[in-house]
């Protein structure tokens, strides 16, 4: 069951550009309807390759992809998606089992909600991916080591190569340069990076794994440590 809120639109946000994908005509419906009530512009398809062509040549704020689909399911579409789209996704799922999540993670979602759920819940989640991938448009660059984060262009580079990053992983990684050398509590990267605390313990290690894989490419020497117990800190060796 899926809860519709009687909220309506606010007159001080933005219409946010939502593409929704999900074999469930039914519950693309619901979806739609409740979005639509929250502010969003939404584009549903219920066929994921249809979506998909769509959103090879058009542009979204943010995508919905349900995981169990036929032909093309959810975690496929968004390793698709992630070739050539830095998009924030949320995946959909009935699914709530650790190994499940991780797999969407892995796959490269920037969020993960299970079935039932309430739209506005999916508004918050999803208004708050775009935010997040909305940045101050002033030069700035952040610097450690060799490694630079132009945060104007959204542009990673170490030792002058550059390095291509989810929306997530550069969220994640801009919050570990402005905190250089800090001891980071794992409750403080979630609710700093993705605006809540307590969450599953793998999900945090999923992203940085990928982070770290993406910094260390070549054998570069690891810049993110474990701090056993406690959580991360941006140091050298």
């Amino acid at each position: 069951m899926v809860a519709l809120s009687a909220s309506g639109r606010t007159a001080a946000t933005r219409i946010v550009r939502a593409v929704v994908i999900d074999d469930d005509e039914r519950l693309l419906g619901v979806i739609k309807r409740g979005l639509r009530l929250h502010g969003f512009e939404v584009t549903t398809f219920a066929d994921p390759q249809e979506g998909l062509t769509f959103l090879e040549s058009r542009p979204a704020d943010v995508v919905v992809l349900d995981v169990m689909m036929p032909d093309l399911d959810g975690v496929s579409l968004c390793r698709c998606l992630r070739q050539t789209k830095a998009t924030p996704i949320l995946m959909l799922s009935a699914r709530d089992t650790v190994p499940d999540r991780i797999l969407g993670l892995e796959s490269g979602a920037d969020d993960y909600v299970t079935k039932p759920f309430e739209i506005a819940e999916l508004a918050a989640r999803l208004r708050a991916l775009v935010r997040r991938t909305e940045r101050d448009n002033a030069e700035e660059k952040l610097t450690y080591g060799d490694l630079v984060i132009d945060v104007r262009r959204h542009q990673v580079t170490r030792g002058g190569k550059p390095i291509s990053l989810t929306p997530t992983e550069y969220r994640l990684l801009e919050y570990f340069m402005r905190n250089p050398e800090a001891v980071l509590a794992r409750d403080a990267v979630l609710l700093s990076v993705w605006g809540y605390e307590g969450g599953e313990s793998n999900f945090l290690d999923v992203h940085v794994g990928h982070l770290r894989e993406k910094l260390e490419a070549g054998g570069l020497p690891r810049l993110i440590q474990t701090v056993r117990a406690f959580g991360y800190a941006l140091q050298k060796d």
